[in-house]
């Protein structure tokens, strides 16, 4: 013990964004700008410097996730290089969504931490675990821009090798059924979610199952993901659902919200909604199961149970998606989306994500863009056309689609109003079975992770040094497949794992996520939110063109 080394992962710190927050109790918690800090990932190795467990997020004492946050009080005031006003208010126009998401601290899904390993849901082949990184710093992506200056060796080897990753981990599924009946029967994994120590996946009929994933880095065990680590009498990681499709957990950081509450640290509270995983059952609609055994540090009650089961009058029947957007649960289904938005509008949708006041869907005409300004009153605004869209992923001013046989389509969403296809990579016909995608930057360069049906996990370049404007807020990304994981024995990639947000630090609906670095400082909360963008209950705009004024005014027809 007394040689045991902790390293942390100083690539999360960034403070390459603008946000706002209230300053702590010694400026009177005034409004001004914040940071990401400290919003390290701890690692730690024995004496034989094996590693024990690898870049695993912290929680406060008060129950805040550790990527934290920190006021960061200004010292000077400069008359030029200065904020203008679109820059804290909606524009009109409606051009900077993605940068109102960001000033708020709701995320933008930009800079999410994948790490060491991508996490695979391979359908009958149970999941996978696959090395996308170097072991040693710089940590860099194999195959990528850094690897080839870092690891000029390894980077060569690797083409070699076809550009295919070498290392994986899985774990094979569950039986399920009666074993006399069905020997081989296994449970379908359909998506999976790392958060922390755990993997949560929707197994179809195998319900919801929960792997132990700690010590996914340590050679020590010979079995590093696990269902019952401790023992089945001990533990009890799955809940039985008719068919689970999908899993969700509030947010990739894992705030708790049982633990000790002291009023004096001045913590604001951990709202109860991020101690709940859900899952969307194809019979019985939403499933709230009671998660935060899995965050609290006690590994004597990990007993999952079904807290409460949704679907009034079999209204939620087919879902099959699910995103927590602040205290709201959107769920595709065979009728409508969140029960109020169908039919003729959406037609079977697939997947749902938001960003501010937009939400996109996937269903079977293509993406179509929704107002979510008020969460519980979605209003259809735009469509794009695209023949199987599968899945999306929203990262501030682009939208990455898994589009089946087209491969990644990009959308170009900075004018949430008047989306458009900015590119289409195939990489020359390889990719060509897209079921989902996420991103994930390290260091400078931004990557997206595509499972690519029978193709395994495809890695995707977007950006790099080299990429023009590779250090502004959103640069035009320029694809480049530099590696591919195939699933063994002609598996099906089904989908990746979220990577951990490191720029959210409150919820669409104001709840606190992360922990702040100053006595009293936090988030803005909805109250705070909406005054930025809200007058009397409608949108009001600005412009940074004096000659405007006076502005803000409604947009035309418009009236919410």
């Amino acid at each position: 013990m007394t040689r045991n080394y902790t390293a942390y992962n100083f690539q999360t710190l960034r403070d390459d964004v603008y946000m706002l927050a209230h300053d702590g109790d010694v400026t009177g918690n005034k409004i001004g700008p914040a940071r990401s800090s400290c919003a390290v990932h701890v690692g730690s190795y024995n004496q034989n410097r094996d590693s024990i467990y690898v870049q695993q997020q912290t929680i406060s004492a008060e129950g805040m996730s550790g990527i934290a946050f920190s006021s960061n009080v200004p010292h000077t005031v400069r008359s030029r290089e200065t904020k203008t006003c679109s820059d804290c208010h909606v524009s009109k126009n409606e051009d900077n969504n993605a940068i109102m998401a960001q000033l708020m601290m709701q995320g933008t899904g930009y800079v999410n931490f994948m790490g060491r390993y991508c996490w695979l849901a391979a359908k009958d082949h149970g999941l996978y675990a696959a090395v996308v990184t170097e072991q040693e710093e710089p940590q860099a992506i194999i195959g990528s821009t850094l690897q080839q200056l870092a690891f000029p060796d390894f980077f060569r080897k690797h083409l070699d090798n076809g550009s295919i990753l070498q290392h994986a981990h899985e774990h094979p599924g569950i039986d399920i059924g009666d074993k006399l009946l069905h020997p081989f029967r296994k449970a379908d994994i359909l998506q999976v979610q790392p958060r922390g120590e755990y993997l949560y996946a929707a197994c179809g009929a195998g319900g919801l199952r929960v792997f132990d994933i700690a010590f996914i880095d340590d050679k020590s065990f010979s079995e590093r993901i696990t269902t019952a680590p401790v023992s089945p009498l001990g533990q009890r990681f799955y809940v039985k659902t008719q068919y689970a499709a999908a899993v969700a957990a509030p947010c990739t950081p894992a705030p708790d919200p049982t633990r000790t509450h002291r009023p004096e640290n001045r913590e604001s509270k951990v709202h109860s909604l991020f101690g709940y995983i859900y899952v969307a059952d194809l019979h019985e609609g939403l499933i709230l199961v009671g998660a935060a055994t899995t965050i609290d540090g006690n590994p004597s009650n990990n007993f999952l149970k079904r807290e409460a089961t949704f679907n009034p009058k079999g209204l939620l029947k087919g879902a099959r998606a699910i995103t927590i957007v602040g205290t709201y649960a959107y769920i595709c289904c065979d009728a409508v989306l969140i029960t109020i938005v169908g039919e003729p509008y959406l037609k079977k949708p697939r997947a749902v994500q938001v960003q501010f006041r937009y939400a996109f869907v996937c269903d079977s005409a293509g993406i179509k863009v929704l107002d979510v300004t008020n969460l519980a009153r979605p209003e259809p605004l735009a469509e794009v056309p695209l023949a199987d869209a599968r899945n999306l992923y929203l990262a501030r001013t682009y939208a990455y689609i898994a589009a089946g046989k087209q491969g990644l389509v990009i959308l170009d969403i900075e004018k949430p109003r008047q989306p458009h296809i900015d590119q289409v990579f195939n990489a020359g016909g390889k990719i060509n079975d897209v079921n989902d995608v996420k991103l994930g930057i390290t260091y400078v360069s931004e990557f997206a992770y595509l499972a690519d049906g029978k193709n395994g996990l495809r890695v995707v370049q977007l950006t790099s040094p080299e990429t023009p404007g590779n250090y502004g807020f959103s640069p035009r990304p320029t694809p480049r497949l530099i590696a591919t994981f195939p699933i063994p024995d002609d598996g099906c990639a089904l989908s990746v794992g979220r990577a951990l947000d490191r720029d959210r630090a409150v919820d669409e609906s104001g709840n606190q996520i992360g922990v702040f670095g100053r006595v009293g400082a936090r988030p803005l909360d909805l109250a705070d939110q909406q005054r930025l963008f809200l007058r009397h209950g409608r949108v009001w705009r600005v412009s940074d063109d004096p000659a405007d004024y006076p502005w803000p005014r409604p947009m035309r027809g418009e009236d919410k």
